[in-house]
């Protein structure tokens, strides 16, 4: 079998077969096939794309060049979550407890972050002494103990995906849906859960733009769950604004905080509610959404999230003394509001601006080296269809620099579009993709 010949069927449309796929994934993964021959069929993909067979063969060909997670000594139906991403998604933080605490065991594999913040494993380092470097016994363990565990992606965990992935990114060939649901799905499989929810984000803040993208990346990725026997479901939910009002890491673990003692934004209650109910359902607690998200409601009610989240940070080694005193997390020098002159509704933000404003600052990491601040970030104070007055205060920047302070104060400022017409709030929840078709809502 020669790499020359598998580049010039694809390129020509053919359907690649199991054994090609197979053989390209393998050799490469070795080091055997050079860079520059995977480019190109990586390109050729690219324009004449793969179908549903050659998705699931490609996903399964990275599974397997590496460990797979092992978690059948864990108790129960193990359910995972999975963001495509976006700005002030904290999500994990609040969905993991609340969801343990009604008895489905969440055992999470998460990385740290490359972008406009740090990624989950990244907001958890607020919590002084917090540590996701654990044996997989333990990690099992605490799973049975607690019903939560949170760690680390091991380095070999899908290691053809990550040789692919950084390829792709250096030739433009990211864009592709088959290979977007491969890249994702291929490491959730490897992580070892038994049933897969996944937040499929579309707008200006996400990866895929525009909805029927997001719908289609949404059913790709439930297909090929559905195909190596991963029960799985997708939710589709706006991203042209950021979830919540905090970005930053310490500041969302803090809304995070708020939002588990019931206090927390309408938007990232809602998607934690609509999220943490699929959950359930895939867990087998409950039967429906109405069941499950009243199960969740008064877990929130009742303080057994907010209790969750203390035994999941006690447990892996951190101060859980910081959820009751919020004060004790990173403080920063500046704490700068910022107003506009116009009056009138805010029509639109442009997320992707206030997630490069919070880049600027220092939330977020621009290389793999680069040293996140974990007090900096901004919290928003302005939605939208909420009304401005001249001289609001929209937002809020935490800085330990003047000069990024001011950079971010104006990409802040630039992002907001306001008009004198009243705009209607947006749809959170688009809709839902199963195994069984797709439900648009609104």
């Amino acid at each position: 079998m020669r790499m020359y010949d598998i580049i010039m069927k694809k390129r020509e449309g053919e359907e690649l077969t199991t054994e090609e796929i197979n053989f390209f994934v393998e050799e490469y993964t070795k080091g055997v096939i050079p860079d520059y021959q995977v480019s190109a069929l990586m390109m050729a993909i690219y324009f004449q794309r793969m179908n549903k067979r050659e998705t699931v063969d490609l996903t399964k060909a990275m599974i397997e060049s590496g460990d797979i997670i092992d978690l059948s000594a864990i108790e129960g139906v193990k359910v995972d979550k999975h963001s495509t991403g976006g700005v002030g998604d904290t999500t994990t933080l609040i969905l993991g407890p609340i969801v343990a605490a009604a008895g489905v065991p969440v055992a999470k594999m998460s990385g740290r972050g490359l972008g406009h913040t740090g990624g989950t494993i990244d907001k958890l380092d607020a919590f002084k002494g917090f540590s996701v470097d654990m044996a997989i016994d333990k990690f099992i363990e605490n799973v049975n103990r607690t019903k939560i565990a949170i760690g680390g992606q091991t380095a070999n965990l899908a290691p053809a995906d990550k040789k692919l992935y950084g390829l792709r990114d250096v030739t433009a060939t990211v864009d592709n849906i088959s290979l977007i649901a491969g890249s994702i799905m291929s490491k959730k499989i490897a992580s070892g859960a038994d049933a897969i929810v996944l937040d499929v984000k579309t707008g200006s803040g996400a990866f895929m733009k525009d909805e029927d993208s997001a719908f289609k990346l949404a059913q790709e990725m439930v297909d090929i769950g559905t195909n190596v026997g991963r029960n799985t479901i997708a939710v589709i939910t706006d991203m042209d604004q950021p979830l919540g009002y905090a970005v930053g890491n310490a500041l969302e673990v803090k809304e995070a905080i708020d939002t588990l003692k019931g206090k927390g934004p309408d938007d990232l209650t809602e998607l934690c509610l609509s999220l943490g109910s699929y959950m359930l359902i895939l867990g087998g607690r409950a039967g429906n959404p109405k069941e499950a998200r009243k199960i969740l409601e008064d877990i929130i009610l009742s303080g057994k999230g907010i209790k969750k989240l203390k035994e999941l940070v006690e447990a892996q080694g951190g101060d859980s003394t910081y959820v009751d005193n919020p004060s004790l997390f990173d403080r920063v020098a500046i704490v700068e509001p910022i107003s506009t002159s116009e009056a009138g509704f805010v029509k639109s933000i442009k997320a992707d601006d206030i997630g490069r404003a919070a880049l600027v600052l220092g939330a977020g990491r621009e290389t793999k080296e680069s040293e996140i601040d974990l007090g900096v970030g901004i919290v928003l104070h302005k939605k939208i269809g909420d009304f401005v007055k001249p001289g609001e205060s929209i937002a809020t920047i935490y800085a330990n620099d003047p000069s990024k302070q001011k950079i971010a104060a104006e990409m802040v400022i630039g992002a907001y579009n306001i008009t004198s017409e009243e705009t209607k709030p947006r749809h959170l929840i688009k809709g839902v993709v199963t195994k069984n078709g797709i439900e648009r809502f609104g």
